[in-house]
C-alpha cells in the first residue's frame, strides 16, 4: 500500500499524556499511506458534488438513475451481518465522552454508536481523546472517576456492540497534514480507530464496525469500499470484516440506496433513516428551487416525502438482506416534570411503533432511559426474532414523485417556529463553541443536525421572504429582532453569555448568506480552531 519512504502526515496540534499511542509513528504510516491514494478521488467527488448543484440550479431535478438500472433490477445481497450485528432493536447514540460511553454501553441496548461527526465538537483535544477512549472501550479498560459526584463508571461484563461513525467527506482534520494539506477527516477518524483496534475486536468475537455519515452518491460509498479493502490488506485481515451501515440522511442518498448497498454489499450492514439531517438536505440541495418548508415540529415522518423516504429505505434494505434501521428518540427523560415525562413517552411510543410496524428491524434512542422503552415495541412486534428482514415489503412501490412531494398540509411558518429555530441553535452553537457536541436543550439530545436545520430553515424563509401565519413576511430586519430578543433571554439565563456571541456572529453569516452555506461545520470548524488553539 506505501512504501517507508513517503513522508508520515504532519501533526501539527499538541498531544497530551497518554494520548501518544494513538499517533504512533505506525499509526500514521497507516493512515497516510490509505488517503495519499483516495484523495484525489475525495476531492473529484465534492467537485461532483458542486456540478449537481449547478444542474438542479439549471432547472434538473432528482431522479432515479438510468445508468445503475441494473444494480436495481439485478439479483444480488449484501453479507450475511455478523452474530452480534444480527440483533438491533435499540441502538443508543452519543458522543466518544468516557463517561456517556460507559452508561451507553451498559444501557442493555443492542448497539452503541459512538459519534465523531454529528456528536462531536471537533476541538483537537476532542478528536484525540475520542480515539483514546475508543482504544479503552474496545479493550474493556474504559473507566471514569466523577471528581464532582464522587461516582465509579466501569463496563458491565455484557456490553452493547460498538459502532463508529468518523466524520463525513466533506470535511477536514486541519491539526495534520499531509503533503502539505490537511487530511482528510473521514479517513483520519477511520484509519487511527481501525489500526489500533480491528485485531483486538477480532479476538474479542466482535469486529471492526461503522456509522458512514452525509453520501450523496453510491460512488462515495465505492470510496469507501475502497478504504476498507485497503485497510483490510495491509493489516492482514480478510475483506470483509468490516461492516458500515449508512445513514441515508440526504435527498440525493435516497435515490441511490440500492446503488450505496451494492458498492458496500462485501461490507454493508444497513441503511438508517434520519430526520433533521434529511431535511436539512432538502433545504440545500433544493435552495434554488421556489421550495419553502414550513415550521420543522410540523415535518414528521408521516408527512409525504418523509413517510415515502422510509418505506424506500425498508424495502430496499430487506430486499438486499440488509438492516433497516429507524431515526432518533432524543427524548431526555426528566424527574423534575412527571407530566412533561408521559407526553414525550407517548410520543415516543407512537413514532417508534410505526417504525417497528412499517418493517424496521431497529431504531435509534439517545437517552439509556429510553432503551426498555423501544426493546419493549420491538419486542412486540419482531417477538424472539432477532430482526425481520424477511418481510419484503414488496408492495411499496416509490416513484421520484414520492420523494419530491413535499406537501405539508396545513404547514405554516410561525413566529414560534422561528423563534424555536434561533434558540436553538444559539443554544448549541454556544455549547459546540464550548467544546460540547451532544446538548441537552429543553429534555432534547441535540447534536450538529439541529442546528444546521435551524439555521437552514432561517436562511430559505428569509432568503424566499417567507410569509408568516399573521401576516409579516421574513426578511433580515424581522430575523435581526427575533434574534436580538432571543440571545438576550438566553443571556440572562443561568449559565451567563458563555460562546454566544460567537454562536450568534456564526448564525448570522450562515442566516444572511445570500448563497447558502454547504455546512455549517465549514466556517464554524475555523471559528472553533482560532478560540481553542490560536488558529494552528
Amino acid at each position: 500500500m506505501t512504501t517507508t519512504t513517503e513522508p508520515l502526515p504532519q501533526v501539527l496540534g499538541e498531544v497530551g499524556a497518554g494520548q501518544e499511542h494513538i499517533l504512533s509513528e505506525e499509526a500514521l504510516r497507516f493512515v497516510g499511506g490509505i488517503a495519499r491514494q483516495l484523495e484525489p478521488r475525495r476531492l473529484e467527488l465534492l467537485e461532483a458534488r458542486a456540478a449537481r448543484d449547478r444542474e438542479l440550479a439549471a432547472g434538473d431535478r432528482f431522479d432515479f438513475l438510468e445508468s445503475t438500472r441494473h444494480v436495481r433490477e439485478g439479483d444480488w445481497r449484501v453479507a450475511e451481518a455478523p452474530a452480534d450485528l444480527a440483533q438491533r432493536k435499540v441502538e443508543i447514540t452519543g458522543p466518544a465522552d468516557r463517561k456517556m460511553m460507559i452508561n451507553a454501553l451498559n444501557s442493555g441496548a443492542s448497539v452503541f454508536m459512538a459519534d465523531l461527526e454529528d456528536a462531536l465538537s471537533p476541538t483537537w483535544e476532542n478528536v484525540l481523546q475520542g480515539q483514546v477512549n475508543l482504544y479503552d472501550a474496545v479493550r474493556h479498560e474504559i473507566r471514569f472517576d466523577d471528581p464532582a459526584s464522587g461516582k465509579s463508571y466501569r463496563l458491565a461484563d455484557e456490553t452493547a456492540t460498538l459502532l463508529v461513525r468518523p466524520r463525513g467527506w466533506h470535511l477536514l482534520e486541519k491539526h495534520v497534514t499531509l503533503d502539505g494539506e490537511p487530511i482528510s477527516a473521514s479517513l483520519f477518524d477511520f484509519g487511527l480507530y481501525f489500526f489500533h483496534n480491528a485485531k483486538e475486536l477480532l479476538e474479542r468475537g466482535s469486529g471492526p464496525y461503522f456509522y458512514l455519515p452525509k453520501l450523496e452518491s453510491h460512488l462515495e460509498a465505492r470510496l469507501w469500499n475502497d478504504a476498507f479493502r485497503l485497510a483490510q490488506e495491509a493489516l492482514g485481515i480478510p475483506v470483509g470484516t468490516i461492516r458500515a451501515t449508512v445513514l441515508v440522511e440526504t435527498l440525493a442518498a435516497a435515490f441511490e440506496m440500492e446503488e450505496i448497498l451494492y458498492e458496500l454489499r462485501e461490507h454493508a450492514a444497513g441503511l438508517n433513516a434520519g430526520r433533521w439531517d434529511y431535511i436539512f438536505s432538502v433545504i440545500r440541495l433544493l435552495r434554488a428551487s421556489g421550495l419553502v418548508l414550513p415550521d420543522r415540529a410540523q415535518i414528521t415522518m408521516t408527512v409525504p416525502f418523509m413517510h415515502a423516504y422510509t418505506e424506500l429505505l425498508v424495502r430496499t434494505c430487506h430486499k438486499r438482506g440488509a438492516h433497516a434501521i429507524g431515526g432518533m428518540s432524543a427524548f431526555i427523560p426528566t424527574r423534575r416534570d412527571p407530566e412533561v415525562n408521559e407526553r414525550a413517552l407517548a410520543a415516543v411510543r407512537e413514532d417508534k411503533r410505526r417504525e417497528a410496524g412499517a418493517g424496521c428491524d431497529g431504531s435509534w434512542v439517545a437517552h439509556p432511559d429510553l432503551v426498555p422503552v423501544v426493546r419493549e415495541i420491538f419486542d412486540d412486534v419482531l417477538g424472539e426474532r432477532p430482526n425481520q428482514k424477511e418481510r419484503l415489503r414488496e408492495e411499496v412501490a416509490i416513484e421520484a414523485a414520492d420523494l419530491l412531494d413535499f406537501e405539508v398540509a396545513g404547514g405554516k411558518v410561525t413566529e414560534a417556529g422561528v423563534r424555536a429555530n434561533i434558540n436553538v441553535a444559539l443554544q448549541y452553537l454556544d455549547a459546540w463553541f464550548s467544546g460540547w457536541g451532544a446538548a441537552a436543550i429543553a429534555n432534547l439530545m441535540e447534536d450538529t443536525a439541529t442546528a444546521e436545520i435551524s439555521r437552514a430553515q432561517l436562511w430559505q424563509w428569509v432568503t424566499k421572504g417567507a410569509v408568516l401565519d399573521d401576516g409579516r413576511r421574513m426578511d433580515a430586519e424581522l430575523y435581526r429582532a427575533f434574534r436580538d430578543e432571543e440571545l438576550s433571554a438566553l443571556r440572562e439565563a443561568p449559565g451567563g453569555a458563555g460562546f454566544l456571541d460567537e454562536a450568534a456572529a456564526l448564525m448570522d453569516e450562515l442566516v444572511l448568506a445570500s448563497e447558502f452555506v454547504l455546512f455549517l461545520t465549514l466556517p464554524g470548524y475555523d471559528r472553533l480552531i482560532r478560540l481553542k488553539d490560536g488558529g494552528k
